[in-house]
């Protein structure tokens, strides 16, 4: 069983940036962070396998966020630039016990952290 713990939200303007960490408590193959605002259901925001080689992004964070990994320490990072009130939510660390590929649906993967809440103020 992997635990997964998410650090660095907060509240920020719009335009500012947040740097989000993911640690894990033992070894994760693909890892992934949700968000899920008010109201809405959870939403994929980005992935990376185990290796880094692949990358997916939602198309409303292409170019402004960027997922990275670090298995040596178990972390995943996720660096949010140029941010949005719309990216308001509760954001999520998940990670899976495959890493064949990394989807986007929340279903697909095993692990969960406890959500780390960004706000962004216009």
């Amino acid at each position: 069983q992997v635990q997964l713990v998410e650090s660095g939200g907060g509240l920020v303007q719009a335009g500012d940036s947040l740097r989000l960490s993911c640690a894990a408590s033992g070894r994760t193959y693909a890892m992934a962070w949700f968000r899920q605002g008010p109201g809405k259901e959870r939403e994929f925001v980005a992935g990376i396998s185990w290796g880094g080689s692949i990358t997916s992004y939602a198309d409303s964070v292409k170019g402004r966020f960027t997922i990275s990994r670090d298995n040596a320490k178990n972390t995943a990072d996720l660096q949010m630039n140029s941010l949005k009130p719309e990216d308001t939510a509760v954001y999520y660390c998940a990670s899976r016990d495959t890493d064949t590929s990394v989807p986007y649906t929340p279903k697909e993967y095993n692990y969960w952290g406890q959500g780390t809440q960004v706000t962004v103020s216009s």
